[in-house]
């Protein structure tokens, strides 16, 4: 499964994840709405959104 998510804490996300090989971060945002638009188009493209991120600065997918 591929998931994307949106957070302000990237490393703790990674961590919870269990260190997943292909956690990246995609994209930084400068708005809330531009990272809302990014995750929308993710899931359009097939990915599971991944709620643990609290925020929104940077954009974040992996699978597993």
């Amino acid at each position: 499964m591929r998931y994307a998510g949106l957070t302000d804490e990237p490393k703790r996300i990674k961590q919870e994840h269990g260190n997943p090989r292909n956690f990246g971060i995609i994209q930084q945002f400068r708005t809330e709405a531009e990272a809302k638009l990014w995750v929308s188009r993710m899931l359009a493209r097939g990915y599971e959104k991944d709620t643990m991120g609290k925020g929104w600065k940077y954009g974040y997918t992996f699978s597993s």
